[in-house]
């Protein structure tokens, strides 16, 4: 079955709406070029990474759902992205941390098994996935992300995927390592931006709906979790059709989910109660 569009969502984890818009410069390009869009959207509560991650994909609070640590970790009950795509007939990608796979494939994440595989049954049909196995404050353990993008493009264009997410954790790392207002950020946001750019026309020409955004911000101390503009907001960029709301307008993090589906051409399943806000 054909769904109406193809997407890819993009997670730079941990990038605050402030970096965002002062250090993503070919980002803004494409914004001020009229090619993109962009609004400040909010995380839900705990704005703790796992917490986020579960919530983007349900479009329920952690409250909800229950994963309210990075400590919660257990296969998630609520239908999701992956699960109503896959139900739709569409095909789905992840190149992420391995959280994903735990929360809406099968828990516990078996590191041989569930490092690399191609599903038939989905609800994850083509999965490539990371630990951060032994990440502490001197190592941070992360892929390349211009590996992560490479991976991801070789999903859409050899499985030819329907909807992919790709999930990296780079940015938040450097954070807690190192605070958001430092020359090690700017570079890292400045290397980042130019890895996907060279990445992001060629998905729009294979003919992909793309979002950048992130799931939580952070403190220039580099800490994330509370309740507070630095740590819950960010920026949510799209490439893609679509009426959006006015610029000024502050998105819910828990209308990603049904935007998502939507845009694909795919039911939203009753759970999740916010609105799209892509026509």
């Amino acid at each position: 079955m054909a769904l109406r569009n193809k997407l890819l969502l993009i997670i730079l984890d941990g990038q605050p709406w402030r970096n965002a818009r002062r250090l993503m410069g070919n980002l803004e390009g494409w914004v001020q070029a009229g090619e993109a869009r962009v609004w400040r959207m909010r995380s839900v509560l705990p704005s703790t990474s796992a917490s986020c991650y579960a919530s983007i994909h349900t479009g329920v609070p952690p409250q909800v759902h229950g994963v309210l640590s990075n400590e919660t970790l257990f296969r998630v009950t609520q239908p999701d992205i992956f699960s109503e795509v896959a139900k739709a007939g569409g095909k789905t990608g992840a190149v992420t941390h391995s959280f994903w796979s735990t929360f809406f494939r099968r828990a516990p994440f078996d590191m041989v098994e569930d490092i690399e595989y191609d599903d038939a049954e989905g609800p994850i049909h083509h999965g490539r996935f990371h630990t951060m196995a032994g990440y502490n404050h001197q190592n941070q353990m992360t892929p390349s992300d211009l590996d992560l993008f490479a991976t991801l493009t070789m999903l859409t264009e050899r499985h030819h995927i329907d909807y992919g997410i790709l999930h990296t954790c780079t940015l938040d790392s450097m954070g807690h390592r190192y605070g958001h207002d430092c020359s090690q950020m700017d570079h890292a946001c400045f290397t980042i931006d130019a890895q996907l750019a060279a990445f992001l026309p060629r998905w729009r020409k294979n003919g992909y709906e793309v979002i950048v955004t992130a799931d939580h911000g952070q403190t220039d101390r580099g800490h994330h979790g509370g309740h507070d503009p630095e740590m819950q907001d960010f920026a949510f960029y799209w490439f893609g059709d679509g009426k959006g709301p006015p610029e000024d307008t502050l998105l819910d993090q828990l209308q990603v989910a049904p935007t998502i589906l939507s845009r694909l051409g795919v039911d939203v399943p009753a759970s999740m109660e916010q609105a799209a806000f892509l026509d």
